[in-house]
């Protein structure tokens, strides 16, 4: 099992099933009733509420406002009986990353903000296995404090071929001299950039030799493109945001993380006993140490590596699409607003960006006019990033991309879910303001 050094986070990842035999059924009953809850679905319960982090070593904790709840894992097929409460002075909206056509979560769609000391239940159906990630940022430009996010595991039905896992959440922060934090949306002048992983400056993780580590490796920056790298480390993908991939290789060992970005990775640790290699973080300025990867001195966990893992199991994303036939949307980002819109000043009966009919191809044209990288976020749906020529598809899916000043990207997915979804988008500039339009699926 994972064995995290004395500078890691004190939790772990429980399944579901040991954390209900381990605490009881009433360790996980919702502090409020699940409203007409017929069967007994697995439950979990979040709250939005006051926090501390270190982000300066030998200083005070900074405040912060944090997503908090049993770090539970699901299977792939379970349907979650979900209840969150808000305990923050301001009204939160729950933006969900990875779970594709679920209407009751779609923030500012199927689900208005829900006010300061407000409680809500809802049924999560986990249609896929992967890595999620959820926020309560999405009205959080120029708040108080700055939220983290929590994440969500929702493991494969098929065995997979991994001794262990570990989550690595990385966060991006602008820290006053006072040592206060600063939300995103406003202009960071005399503050310090820190980055955290686990919500830690540094982080150390013990390994044996020959064993194989998933790691999942989540971005929770605001705003920040950000690069993590395992020195001396074959890093082999398996999964980016949520979806497998056809494993591959990560170029030098290092991994690209747009904000809200998750990548399950596979490490075999084949240095010997009593090394140690370092993670290195790139903000996009410098590359700077947070943590290392030590080997124990314990004996190896086998006498060889295991062989290259097959590809995850599928979670049943189409394995072709219509290009030809596709509808095809010019969606400028980066230049005058026009219909995009704050989150807070959202209105759903503004014009959509498009309409698509059911399983039909979508293909997005998605042109940066910004002076600096612009990331684009699609709900709802899953898409795969087109070649230049129009003639083929990366293999593996996003819902997340970043497009850099003045290029054209294009994806495509199908409209497999009917209805009404977010589509987001903001430049990478910690005071960007983060806008939103919205797309319909008929």
């Amino acid at each position: 099992m994972v064995r995290i050094g004395p500078m890691a986070s004190p939790k772990t990842l429980l399944d579901r099933r040991e954390l209900m035999a381990g605490l009881g059924v009433a360790a996980l009953t919702p502090m409020w009733p699940i409203a007409g809850r017929a069967q007994r679905n697995p439950s979990l319960v979040w709250q939005a509420r006051a926090d501390t982090v270190a982000l300066r070593p030998g200083s005070a904790v900074t405040p912060v406002w944090s997503l908090h709840g049993p770090e539970i894992t699901f299977k792939r097929g379970e349907t979650v009986d979900f209840a969150f409460g808000n305990e923050l002075p301001v009204p939160a909206a729950l933006n969900w990353r990875g779970i594709d056509g679920v209407l009751a979560i779609e923030p500012l769609m199927g689900r208005p903000p829900i006010a300061a000391g407000g409680k809500e239940t809802v049924q999560l159906p986990l249609r896929h296995a992967g890595t999620f990630l959820c926020e309560s940022g999405l009205l959080g430009d120029g708040q108080a404090q700055p939220s983290r996010p929590q994440h969500l595991i929702v493991r494969e039905t098929e065995p997979v071929a991994t001794d262990r896992e570990q989550v690595l959440l990385i966060e991006d922060w602008r820290v006053r001299p006072d040592g206060t934090a600063l939300a995103p949306g406003i202009d960071p002048k005399d503050t310090v950039p820190v980055l955290t992983i686990n919500g830690r400056t540094s982080l150390d993780l013990s390994a044996r030799t020959n064993e194989r580590v998933r790691l999942r490796i989540i971005s929770g920056c605001q705003r920040s493109v950000i690069a993590i790298k395992l020195e001396g480390l074959e890093v082999r993908v398996m999964a980016i945001d949520s979806q497998p991939s056809e494993p591959f290789q990560a170029r030098n060992g290092a991994l690209v993380l747009t904000p809200g970005g998750r990548v399950d990775a596979f490490i075999d640790i084949t240095m010997p006993a009593g090394t140690s290699t370092p993670i290195l973080l790139h903000d996009g300025k410098e590359a700077r140490p947070v943590g290392r990867i030590v080997v124990s001195g314990e004996p190896p966990i086998r006498p060889a590596p295991l062989p290259p893992a097959p590809p995850l199991p599928s979670n049943g994303l189409p394995e072709r699409l219509d290009l030809k036939n596709a509808t095809r949307v010019e969606l400028p980002l980066g230049g005058p607003s026009g219909d995009w819109a704050i989150p807070a000043k959202f209105v759903a009966t503004a014009p959509p960006a498009f309409r698509a009919k059911k399983d039909r191809t979508v293909v997005l044209a998605l042109t940066n006019h910004a002076a600096i990288a612009t990331v684009f976020h699609l709900h709802g749906h899953h898409f795969r990033l087109l070649d230049r020529l129009d003639d083929g598809w990366k293999p593996f899916w996003l819902d997340t991309l970043a497009i850099e000043p003045g290029q054209t990207q294009r994806i495509a997915f199908r409209a497999e879910h009917s209805g009404r979804y977010l589509i987001e988008s903001v430049a990478t500039d910690w005071a960007a303001p983060r806008l939103v339009r919205w797309y319909a699926v008929e």
